[in-house]
């Protein structure tokens, strides 16, 4: 038996900020391998260190084995996933919502399974999701979440079931675009599971090797022998256990032919599993954060300390990704316009079997080198376990009845043969087969013991020049494309083939196809034109019609129907773009009223492709047009067994039937989400059937909610009205937009560009239309049309403040115009000053254009509530303190604050830590050793038993002991920094110092002791990207601790190396790698990376001259790092070092 119910749960939560009302544009941010871009989403950067008790609405679902909750108000993630047996949650159950700043537009929890897609992480789980529960009639109960995303505006549904009598999870996943262009997506399920020093992962056992993200690098598994992470591993270390992986690591496995995955505790006897067909389940993953310092730390920010099972620890866990239509990440897999993927994945627990060597959802098997033969059962059945060596002898035939209770747990009499040559079956009698003959369920054959060769990791792409071929020009553009590369544009490759070949059809199309996703309507159509023309040239009907379709659906843009509907049916003569332009065809047949055609269009379409939603609901419209209204009921409710958030058909049973029950149902699903309603209204709007879609937002219920939670719900009616003709009715709508908050209102769809445009030249010609449109046209990199419109809204409206921060982004990010970004950005904050996030950005600006520290201070400290709202203001205070020697005013500011850094921006805060533990280190030390010259010279002349004498020494080793504490701290990161410290990070210059502090104590074994220490690490310089990359001023100190050990040569190697580095690699051309994973920066305003390198080389150069006694060379090159960029922290540490 299966029950599910909705409850209200108390959860204790950390409560996250408002979301940001600005638009954030991070044009060059690269997050999980592929573009961190956030927009339309707003990102939420605070997080509250108050927990509270809170509310939330939840979904079990329960059967003998299983208890699942499911939280439809964060994402429609997994919470908790109970294994009944053995009485223990097999996914980790984290008893908080604790967020940290993980995910792509800010809160991310642990725990549980969460769902990513249509990327990683995905950007709406920590967003609301609508939700309902299905009973089917064999007893089994499904709850089904369902999104519509904002990004790139597919349709995702995971449904949750369970079954009688069954020990799994079964998750059926369903993933559509709704968009007429086509998208990539990809989707990985993460379920969490806690971890301890007896826990191995279980990948199947022809994983030979493993690789990291985007396969830039791959290591031999489960016994890794080279260099993964930085982490070195040449012992043999297997890296299956979590135990042996101090520092956070992805790795993917390679090409298995088996369907499962999972987890083991090899304490408690207690596994999960993943199963899924290896055919469209090919990603297995795991991902840490660490058996280390580092790790821990992370730990501490997504959990606390006082779960019940475990009080006083803060438990790690792991997370076994399953990744459906991907291998890695980013391994992005195209959907087409309109199309639906289908999925099943099944989680399960399991128990005392180990590591295990196959798994079906039925059935699970191991067997060990004593012949030791496990099997367990999902449910209860009888099956024929038959074991046979590689000569077809019978070692075990035996029928027994297994069940999620009772394992199968026999020791076979190998009689002499090594299990790998024997052969495993596992078979159930054929109840459709009258003769009652068994059919192979499982089969378990060891894999071959063969060396099988490790795969070599990927290479980077080719700049465009230097790519031989137009095809591999084309083909290089597509996959940035696919891939969502973050720092690297399609559109260079594809205009490189065109320099050398304008004809190229292939790439017309993907120029005029990446003009048209970006609103461009009319620099699309040239490029689709040349690409017909050639394909056409001499064959009418060419076998590729994607350029027909995507020429047709530019042209329906520009308003140009019939244009479109001829080359729309055009386009289906090729059955690959069939469905979508079939589906095309009958939106322009319904918008000029011609419904018995679009009847005959839309049926044609259904035939390519019967699961689109759009098409479904449109059919819907066209038979209630047509007045058929028994057959569109009977249409509606068998839609409704595919798609239970079918909108449009259920607004359509509300419009047909007249009863509240459909209306009310579809408002109790969309959860007051405005974005829902959007969608439903412009898919009328879609096929012209203007009065639905002005019906759809003005629904009594929510129409005054939905006017007021965007202006794009009063533009979209202004639209409609001027759709049908009412042009007062239009204008009354634009009135009332323009005077609805734009806060969080990120336009980004092509049907924006439409009606945007038109609002902006209708009455009243308000500021906000030309606004929104400048944030789409922003956010798609057309750079002059966002400038024109921001112009535009700033002559109508110069009194809204982002209109003008958004022209100082433009001015000096892409026209370098520095000054007219100062006086924009100061002109927004003028107009805002309760703006913390723009008081930050104004900041920023004057750090990037140099505006003194003591300015900078003396501004951001007016302002102490708003750094009191944001940790990169209150660090930004920190740091002009530390570079004004103000480091007791840093540390006190240090040591009072909670911080929450974003994954991917760790390092910030502990260098700020240590850089006033240890720049105070260092004055204490240089005024003791002044003081003790001082005191010296007093010896000589005053009687040594002076008390004041006395005193005066005694003060003097007390700031000894003073900075020798400092100087410790920086060796350990305190819990309320927010981060913990990488295995493997380097101290060089706290013990150099300690060496230092010891020697003047006159305790010459403790200064040797942290010289040698001093000397350790990395001795290669290298170009420092990312926060755990070796830093040149480590390399430094090792060259003066070895200075003090009388090691000179030694220590000339390392300054030579330094000077050698800065020297070769000064003027060395810098483009962002190909294969970053992460960013350390949400960067605002653009850098330039030939000056960052540059700077990083002239200190080198500093450090090494400084190193070797050239003090002149040294301040010299010291000196123009100074004039590139004063806040380059490494000026002040190199003077103040004695």
């Amino acid at each position: 038996m299966v029950k599910a119910w909705r409850e209200q749960v108390t959860i204790p939560t950390y409560e996250v900020g408002a979301p940001e009302k600005n638009p954030i544009f991070l044009e060059n941010r690269v997050y999980q391998g592929s573009s961190g871009v956030v927009y339309p989403y707003p990102v939420i950067e605070r997080i509250s260190d108050e927990r509270v008790d809170k509310e939330y609405n939840a979904i079990y679902i329960e059967n003998e084995y299983l208890k699942v909750m499911i939280l439809p108000e964060l994402g429609g993630r997994v919470q908790m996933a109970y294994d009944k047996v053995k009485q223990r949650h097999f996914v980790y159950y984290n008893h908080v919502i604790k967020p940290a700043l993980v995910g792509l537009a800010g809160p991310w929890i642990s725990g549980g399974i969460e769902f990513n897609w249509p990327q990683h992480h995905r950007p709406s789980t920590y967003m609301p999701v609508d939700a309902t529960i299905e009973e089917h009639p064999d007893g089994s109960v499904t709850v089904w979440v369902n999104e519509m995303e904002r990004m790139f505006h597919q349709k995702g549904m995971a449904g949750f079931t369970l079954r009688p009598g069954c020990a799994y999870l079964e998750i059926q996943g369903r993933l559509s675009n709704r968009s007429p262009l086509p998208q990539t997506f990809l989707w990985w399920a993460n379920p969490a599971v806690e971890v301890g020093d007896h826990y191995q992962s279980v990948f199947p056992p022809d994983v030979n090797a493993v690789f990291d993200h985007g396969k830039r690098a791959v290591s031999s598994f489960p016994i890794a022998t080279g260099t993964y992470y930085k982490m070195d591993y040449s012992a043999g270390v297997d890296i299956s256990n979590y135990k042996n992986i101090p520092v956070p690591t992805s790795y993917m496995a390679v090409n298995s032919k088996y369907d499962f995955e999972g987890g083991y505790e090899n304490d408690t006897q207690g596994g999960m599993l993943h199963v899924a067909s290896h055919h469209f389940s090919p990603g297995k993953k795991q991902w840490t954060w660490g058996n280390g310092d580092f790790g821990r730390a992370w730990d501490r920010c997504l959990t606390d300390d006082d779960y019940e099972g475990a009080p006083g620890v803060f438990r790690p866990y792991i997370e076994l990704m399953a990744g459906v239509y991907t291998e890695n990440q980013p391994d992005f897999t195209w959907l087409m316009p309109y199309e639906e993927k289908q999925f099943v994945q099944y989680f399960m627990p399991y128990r005392d079997l180990g590591i295990v060597k196959q798994a079906s959802k039925d059935f699970v098997m191991n067997i060990h080198e004593n012949g030791r033969l496990q099997v367990y059962a999902t449910s209860k059945q009888e099956i024929e376990i038959t074991v046979l060596t590689h000569r077809a002898q019978y070692l075990l035939r035996k029928t027994v009845t297994l069940s999620p209770e009772v394992l199968f747990d026999e020791v076979i009499d190998l009689q002499g043969h090594s299990i790998n040559e024997l052969s495993v079956y596992l078979s159930r009698p054929d109840v459709a087969d009258p003769s009652h003959r068994t059919h192979t369920v499982l089969v378990w054959q060891a894999e071959p013991d063969d060396i099988r060769p490790i795969p070599d990791a990927a290479e980077a792409a080719l700049r465009p020049e230097d790519i031989k071929t137009i095809d591999q020009l084309y083909l290089t553009g597509l996959h940035l494309e696919q891939y969502r590369h973050a720092t690297w544009s399609a559109l260079d490759y594809y205009e490189e083939a065109l320099r050398r070949d304008p004809m190229d059809y292939r790439c017309n199309n993907q120029v005029g196809l990446w003009y048209l996703r970006r609103g461009r309507f009319d620099k699309a159509e040239p490029y689709l034109r040349t690409a017909v023309k050639v394909l056409q040239r001499r064959n009418p009907n060419p076998y590729d019609g994607e350029p027909i379709y995507n020429l047709a659906l530019c042209l329906k843009y520009q308003f140009r129907p019939y244009e479109a509907h001829e080359l729309f049916w055009k386009a289906t003569w090729n059955k690959a773009w069939a469905d979508a332009a079939y589906f095309e065809a009958a939106c322009i047949s319904t918008g000029m009223r011609d419904f018995d055609n679009a009847l005959d269009e839309v049926n044609r379409c259904l035939i390519h492709n019967s699961h689109n939603h759009k098409a479904r609901a449109l059919k819907a419209s066209i038979l209630r047009k047509l007045g058929k209204s028994d057959e569109v009921l009977a249409w509606i409710h068998e839609s409704y067994t595919i798609d239970l958030f079918n909108y449009g058909c259920m607004f359509e049973e509300y419009l047909i039937t007249g009863s509240e029950e459909p209306l009310q149902r579809l408002i109790t699903l969309m959860h007051g989400e405005v974005c829902n309603y959007h969608e439903l209204a412009l898919d009328y709007a879609q096929a012209r059937l203007f009065d639905e879609a002005v019906q759809v937002l003005t629904i009594p219920a929510v129409a005054e909610q939905l006017a007021q939670a965007s202006p794009l719900t009063s533009y979209y009616l202004g639209y409609f009205m001027q759709g049908q003709g009412l042009i007062d009715e239009a204008n009354a709508h634009f009135a009332r937009a323009e005077h609805t908050d734009p806060r969080c209102c990120f336009p980004n769809r092509l049907e924006d560009v439409q009606v945007l445009t038109i609002a902006k030249r209708c009455p009243p010609q308000g500021a906000r239309a030309p606004y929104l449109l400048g944030c789409l046209y922003y956010d798609k990199r057309q750079y002059h049309l966002a400038k024109e419109n921001w112009e535009l809204s700033a002559q109508r409206d110069a009194e809204f403040p982002t209109v003008w921060r958004n022209l100082a982004l433009y001015y000096y990010n892409k026209e370098h115009n520095r000054d007219l970004a100062l006086e924009y950005m100061e002109r927004a904050f003028r107009l805002d000053p309760t703006d913390s996030r723009i008081l930050m950005e104004l900041d920023q600006l004057y750090k990037v254009t140099g505006r003194p520290h003591a300015e900078r201070l003396a501004h951001l400290e007016q302002y102490p509530a708003l750094i009191a709202e944001r940790d990169d203001l209150l660090l930004e205070q920190i740091t002009l303190l530390n570079h004004l020697a103000r480091y007791d005013e840093a540390m006190a500011l240090l040591d009072s604050h909670i911080f929450h850094p974003w994954e991917g921006g760790e390092g910030k805060v502990p260098a700020q830590y240590q850089y006033a533990r240890v720049e105070k280190a260092k004055s204490l030390l240089a005024d003791f050793s002044i003081k003790n010259y001082e005191l010296g010279i007093m010896t000589e002349t005053a009687t040594l038993e002076s008390d004041a004498h006395n005193s005066k020494l005694i003060t003097q080793n007390s700031k000894l002991e003073q900075a020798i504490s400092l100087l410790k701290q920086c060796l350990l990161y305190p819990h309320h920094l927010g981060e913990g410290k990488l295995q493997g990070a380097q101290d060089n210059d706290f013990h150099y110092l300690l060496g230092c502090a010891y020697e003047l104590l006159g305790d010459d074994v403790q200064a040797r002791e942290h010289w040698e220490l001093a000397t350790y690490g990395p001795t290669e310089p290298a170009a420092a990207m990312y926060y755990n990359d070796a830093k040149p001023e480590k390399i430094f100190y090792q060259g003066l601790a070895l200075l003090k050990l009388g090691r000179t040569a030694e220590a000339h190697g390392r300054f030579h190396k330094l000077v050698g580095y800065g020297k070769q690699h000064l003027f060395e051309p810098q483009v962002m790698d190909y294969f970053a994973v992460s960013l350390p920066d949400l960067q605002i305003w653009d850098g330039d990376l030939n000056e960052k390198n540059r700077i990083h080389c002239l200190f080198m150069l500093a450090l090494g001259y400084t190193g070797l006694g050239d003090k002149a060379h040294a301040e010299r090159y010291l000196a123009e790092v100074e004039q590139m960029d004063i806040n380059h922290q490494g000026i002040r540490a190199l003077r103040t070092q004695h």
